[in-house]
């Protein structure tokens, strides 16, 4: 069996990276142009499922279709309510010839559909249709990322599952490349001045949020974070698990080298506690309302001791 928590040094994959992250944006706003929209923009990302990433099911003129990454494979696989299907092989292409193969996959489906082509939270942005620079598709870096995802995401599910509160599904943001769930207090946050659009929606109520991303050329390694909105006063200075977290005071975030996680003597306790430490101190400091918000069986969860089975 392969390590569940795989290496996963960014460097040597950076070129596939980012060339996988301009295609999940192609897909991903094609998603954007055609849900409805919903609140905090969670019609946005793309879920982890069983096989890669799935946009799950779009609607579209009193049907459905759906976009899956199969990693298993490696290729990009369109399915439609009414049981036809397309498929792109996930190989060495450039952003550019990806970007017609899959409208045009699209089209020959019957689904018209128009999106802004130019890369979001990415430096130095291309338009899709002029991309020829990002062209690298590393099959085994792929996979490493595949698991690392996997894991990650069942951690978060399952730290998501002990609050009664609003919270987001574990989302994957295709604008930031990264994997994230997120708790709301219940009450609205002040608002962001000059903040854009969706800044303003994202954070327009108080939040908790814990996530986890491959790395980019700022941050050249993969790393958990976590955030409060709006931080509140003493954030920075409060006492996380493990040991290995600090808090970042240019990103205003607590950070955790994926590595201290893989390599620690349990992996899934190890990032349980990161979320659950984090999250008490936000939902402390700022003084939520923890009895209404969480159930009785968080704290033994967060702990690694699963409620009885009935």
């Amino acid at each position: 069996m392969k390590e569940a928590w795989p290496a996963l040094p960014f460097a040597p994959w950076q070129a596939t990276c980012d060339t996988l992250h301009m295609w999940t944006q192609i897909v991903g706003k094609v998603r954007l142009a055609l849900a409805p929209h919903l609140n905090h923009w969670w019609q946005v990302p793309l879920y982890v499922g069983a096989r890669g990433l799935t946009t799950t099911a779009i609607p579209y003129k009193g049907g459905s279709f759906e976009v899956e990454f199969d990693f298993v494979v490696h290729a990009l696989v369109i399915r439609t309510s009414e049981g036809t299907t397309r498929s792109l092989t996930l190989e060495p292409k450039s952003v550019a010839a990806f970007y017609a193969e899959f409208m045009a996959a699209l089209a020959s489906l019957g689904i018209a559909v128009r999106i802004w082509t130019m890369p979001q939270e990415f430096a130095g942005p291309i338009p899709f249709e002029k991309d020829t620079l990002h062209a690298s598709y590393d099959r085994s870096a792929v996979e490493r990322f595949w698991r690392a995802l996997r894991s990650v995401d069942a951690v978060l599910k399952e730290f998501r599952c002990g609050f009664l509160g609003k919270s987001s599904p574990v989302h994957f943001f295709w604008g930031s490349f990264d994997l994230a769930v997120t708790r709301f207090s219940g009450r609205r946050a002040p608002p962001i001045p000059q903040a854009d659009k969706v800044t303003q929606e994202g954070y327009s109520h108080e939040v908790s949020s814990v996530g986890w991303w491959p790395g980019d050329a700022e941050t050249p390694y993969p790393a958990f974070y976590a955030y409060a909105a709006p931080e509140p006063a003493g954030f920075g200075q409060a006492t996380v698990q493990p040991g290995a977290a600090y808090y970042d005071s240019n990103a205003s975030q607590f950070r955790l080298k994926y590595d201290d996680v893989r390599r620690a003597a349990d992996p899934r306790q190890a990032l349980l506690d990161f979320c659950q430490s984090t999250y008490v101190a936000t939902a402390t400091l700022a003084d939520w309302n923890r009895e209404e918000l969480e159930r009785e069986a968080d704290s033994a969860t967060a702990l690694g001791r699963a409620p009885p089975l009935v």
